[in-house]
């Protein structure tokens, strides 16, 4: 093994180190259209919010089912309507069907109805806006991963979804929910991570006017938890500086009777996603992006009272005991994991890099690694005093499973879904093997999915005492 390379310690490093430019493919985030057409989307989105033109005294059904038979927009006479941009039809249709192949999986990752893959292109053919959405997605990933340069029709796909949005806020139709968050998660493929959480606040909001939860039900579940991924990804990029966007409470329903604002959170949050992880996988996964949550939440509170002096905000608690409270869900998690989410095969070989860990499930794979990412978080600012036997109180054995299970399950969801993850766990890394590893595993997810990876590697080059591009030029 080659010998350690000393570097500044995971504690030392919570400020974000990435460059201004975070495209490494394409200026696409400088584009001045490009630019322009996000504070569009977030004034359409604001107006909404804010009740302009808009009916108050009605709500989408939380069930998901009026996103699906909303019929508040004309079917177009021939199917999907194509006709309302310059882009060749024939060209439109590889997007539609990218979409089903290649982007719906991103997005349905914890998803087993495939929600963004079965029911999304229904709804868009009754649904200009959405439609336009999809396909402006499609159209962007296709270029990020042909590394395109030339043309962008993702840009004029992007602008005719914001253009007919409006008329669909107005008219209350729940599609614009689905809308507003596939071009959130296209803006944060396209443009700066240190802006996440201006691509998400607008849908945000919609969320919070809705009264649209984790447990909503339906398409508009499924929107929920693609929005609450973005979420968490920013949390995690934010480095305890800011937390989430949408109030944790938010996420989930009221607790039933529950009328002072002391009310048992906690308890009620874990017997409800016990419950529901009983008879789906795929809850008991959204329940990790859940529990990371909290954990950011935790840690952006803990620095707020230390930091700025300024006090935790909901729970009045010591630290130590919300602490204590939240590894305790932490461990009820995944002693509580379903036996689909459960390795399929593990391998520790002397001689590996990382451990093998082979899972059958594809919402297996991300949740158990977010559960390692967010033990990394916990024992990060771990109380002096609070014990943890081994190995869940390793680090280095968190940071090492979720370099594993990447390097393990080359499923290409999953693999978006851990650049932040793999970004925490290769702060505790110090071996240059390990460093090569985990860049590759950066370059694969860029050049393989189309979404930004590679600035990870710049930040974590900085932490492990590299000059910039050195691991890059090292792989070969």
């Amino acid at each position: 093994m080659d010998e350690p390379v000393v570097g500044p310690s995971p504690s030392q490093e919570i400020s974000f180190l990435s460059p201004e430019s975070l495209s490494t493919l394409d200026d696409y985030s400088k584009n001045p259209r490009f630019i322009q057409l996000q504070e569009e989307l977030r004034g359409v989105l604001f107006a909404r919010a804010s009740g302009e033109n808009a009916l108050t005294d009605d709500a989408p059904d939380p069930s998901g089912e009026a996103a699906e038979d909303d019929t508040s927009q004309p079917e177009p006479k021939h199917g999907f309507d194509f006709g309302r941009v310059s882009i060749p039809k024939m060209k439109l249709i590889h997007y539609l069907k990218n979409w089903i192949v290649e982007c719906a999986p991103y997005l349905d990752k914890f998803d087993g109805a495939r929600h963004f893959a079965t029911h999304v292109p229904v709804m868009a053919a009754r649904s200009p806006a959405l439609l336009y959405a999809v396909l402006a997605f499609s159209a962007r990933q296709t270029e990020r991963r042909t590394k395109s340069t030339q043309t962008y029709d993702s840009i004029e796909l992007y602008q005719e979804s914001i253009r007919l949005l409006a008329p669909g806020m107005r008219a209350h139709d729940a599609n614009m929910l689905v809308t507003a968050c596939i071009l959130a998660v296209m803006e944060l493929m396209s443009g700066s991570p240190r802006n996440w959480r201006r691509h998400i606040e607008g849908c945000a909001t919609l969320f919070d006017l809705f009264h649209v939860n984790g447990f909503s039900g339906g398409v508009l579940q499924a929107v929920f938890w693609c929005y609450a991924r973005m979420e968490v990804c920013g949390a995690i990029i934010s480095g305890g500086a800011e937390s989430t966007v949408l109030a944790l409470q938010s996420w989930v329903p009221a607790a039933p009777g529950a009328l002072a604002a002391e009310a048992d959170e906690d308890l009620f949050v874990r017997s409800a996603f016990a419950r529901s992880s009983l008879e789906n996988s795929d809850m008991h996964a959204n329940w990790a992006v859940y529990l990371c949550a909290k954990a950011c939440d935790l840690l952006y509170r803990s620095t707020r009272a230390t930091e700025r002096r300024e006090p935790g905000q909901q729970d009045s608690s010591p630290f130590a005991v919300q602490w204590r409270a939240l590894w305790g869900d932490l461990e009820f998690w995944f002693q509580s994991r379903p036996d689909s989410s459960l390795p399929t095969l593990v391998s520790e070989d002397s001689g590996q890099t990382f451990p093998t860990i082979l899972y059958a499930h594809w919402p297996a794979i991300s949740s158990n690694q977010v559960y390692h990412a967010t033990c990394l978080i916990m024992l990060d600012m771990r109380p002096r005093d609070e014990a943890v036997p081994s190995p869940e109180g390793s680090a280095a054995w968190h940071a090492r499973r979720v370099c594993g299970i990447s390097l393990t399950n080359p499923h290409r969801a999953s693999l978006i879904n851990a650049i932040q993850p793999l970004y925490l766990a290769g702060r505790l890394l110090t071996h240059t093997a390990e460093h090569i590893a985990v860049g590759r595993l950066f370059k694969m997810i860029e050049e393989t999915t189309g979404w930004g990876a590679l600035w990870r590697l710049r930040d974590l080059e900085i932490i492990w005492g590299y000059m910039p591009g050195e691991i890059l030029a090292a792989m070969g």
